[in-house]
């Protein structure tokens, strides 16, 4: 090759921008500030390519997906309307609409009335199910005693099924988009990326609140490895996994022994079934995280106390649940009903 050949393609080589910098140009033109990923091909070159430009990546272990789908539209219950578009687009056509028609459902008609009246029973029933004594707590006495706690500036996520479920009816939050959870399609392993997002908001802002993400044990399987993502960036996080030994309903100890007497696990043991007194909590200590064991309500308490308390490293208080504990009988039956 000549030497003008030569310096003509060096000079092309020095203009040539790779895809990536072209992508992290773009983030970084759309004014994005982080920048959340699983490190792979080609993640990892678009990741260095957007820190360079002063963009923050945040690397983590379990990926997560959105669909927006019509044909989702009434698959729990048929509704009377159905919207479809971007919700930025609608919510904002429905406002305008609203400003230049006000309308209010009338307070005093009969929908109000029924809707107080069952709101009424419902706190009567919980409050009833939280003020039970005995051992293994049930969820209303585990959320009960976590609600007495919890700061009213913090971000609240709830995953699980049950967990999730009475998590909503109970756990109160004060603030506008401080509540982050699955939503009717009970999406499982969505719990923990939601709770690092707005971890990583609230670390940046310096406002000094918490995420409290509250765990069934079965979801927490689903993407308890991202516990080594909220350590290694150190975010202030409080991971409450309550612990039933299943999903929806386990066996106790005893009982798990016995029942494998007739067998091996995979031939005798219910699919719900997961390993009795799980140990989630070392997951966090094994990345340098707080972890707590509890089997009481005084454990508990005393356990969210330090949790909130210590603000120099994330926390995981794993909860012991009876593991045949169950929420309150539902009315309507497509709460608790798959159509697959």
């Amino acid at each position: 090759m000549s030497e003008t050949n030569r310096a003509a393609r060096s000079d092309g080589d020095e203009e040539q921008v790779s895809g990536a910098e072209v992508i992290a140009q773009a983030l970084k033109t759309q004014d994005v500030e982080y920048m959340f990923g699983i490190v792979g091909i080609p993640v990892t070159e678009i990741a260095v390519a957007a820190q360079r430009m002063g963009v923050r990546y945040v690397g983590m272990r379990n990926e997560q997906a959105v669909d927006i789908c019509a044909e989702e539209l009434g698959n729990n219950v048929k509704p009377a309307v159905t919207l479809l578009g971007d919700i930025n687009a609608v919510t904002k056509q429905l406002l305008e609409q609203f400003d230049k028609t006000p309308w209010q459902y009338p307070p005093e008609s009969s929908w109000w009335k029924t809707l107080r009246e069952k709101m009424k029973s419902n706190e009567a029933a919980s409050k009833e199910l939280a003020s039970q004594k005995s051992l293994p707590m049930n969820y209303y006495t585990v959320f009960y005693h976590v609600q007495e706690q919890l700061p009213r500036d913090c971000f609240v996520v709830s995953e699980g099924a049950n967990t999730m479920d009475i998590g909503r009816t109970v756990l109160q939050n004060y603030l506008p988009r401080h509540r982050l959870d699955a939503g009717t399609f009970g999406t499982m392993g969505v719990g923990l990326g939601f709770a690092i997002a707005a971890a990583i908001l609230a670390k940046a802002r310096n406002t000094g609140q918490r995420v409290i993400c509250v765990e069934g044990d079965s979801a927490f399987g689903f993407s308890g490895m991202e516990v080594e993502t909220i350590c290694r960036y150190n975010l202030p996080i409080i991971l409450l996994v309550v612990n039933n030994n299943g999903i929806y309903q386990g066996f106790d100890v005893d009982s798990w022994k016995e029942m494998l007497k007739f067998g091996d696990a995979t031939a005798v043991a219910p699919p719900v079934c997961l390993l009795p007194n799980s140990h989630y909590e070392q997951v966090m200590t094994a990345f340098g995280g707080k972890g707590y064991f509890v089997q009481t309500p005084e454990e508990l308490q005393k356990s969210l106390r330090e949790s909130l308390a210590d603000t120099t490293a994330p926390s995981l208080i794993n909860i012991m649940i009876e593991p045949q504990a169950t929420r309150k009988a539902q009315d309507f039956h497509w709460l608790t009903h798959s159509k697959i």
